[in-house]
């Protein structure tokens, strides 16, 4: 993927007004509005910012949250973990390490082996069908 944008302006025109709303503001998409959501095709999930691989198709699971869900990241390096406190709750925020536009949220309520819920907004992401991590 090209060089990171380096302005807000440049992030405006290269994402468009939804995917630069849930990236670049941490807007979250409507469940069971993301095209990811009930995607259940073998790949690779990428950074909508950058083009990072973040999730394998072979960590999503079926959360019942109406987001994409994954119990781990393709690598830890690859996320960020933020406290977040906003909208009066405590909540760990999910960015891409690349280019640290939001993604989404983790939560302590996965399935095993990890635990964990990823829970994605299907803009903040790219589906690469027939490619694993």
């Amino acid at each position: 993927m090209a060089d990171l944008p380096s302005t807000d302006v440049e992030w405006r025109e290269r994402l468009g007004p939804e995917r630069y709303a849930i990236l670049r503001q941490a807007a979250t998409e409507a469940p069971w509005s993301g095209e990811y959501a009930n995607n259940h095709a073998d790949g690779s999930y990428l950074c909508g910012g950058c083009g990072q691989t973040l999730f394998g198709s072979d960590s999503k699971f079926e959360s019942g949250s109406g987001w994409p869900s994954f119990f781990q990241a393709v690598s830890p390096d690859s996320v960020e973990l933020i406290d977040d406190s906003t909208h009066g709750m405590r909540r760990t925020e999910v960015r891409c390490a690349r280019c640290h536009s939001h993604l989404g949220h983790l939560f302590p309520d996965g399935p095993a082996p990890t635990g964990m819920r990823y829970c994605m907004n299907s803009l903040a992401m790219d589906f690469e069908a027939g490619t694993e991590p």
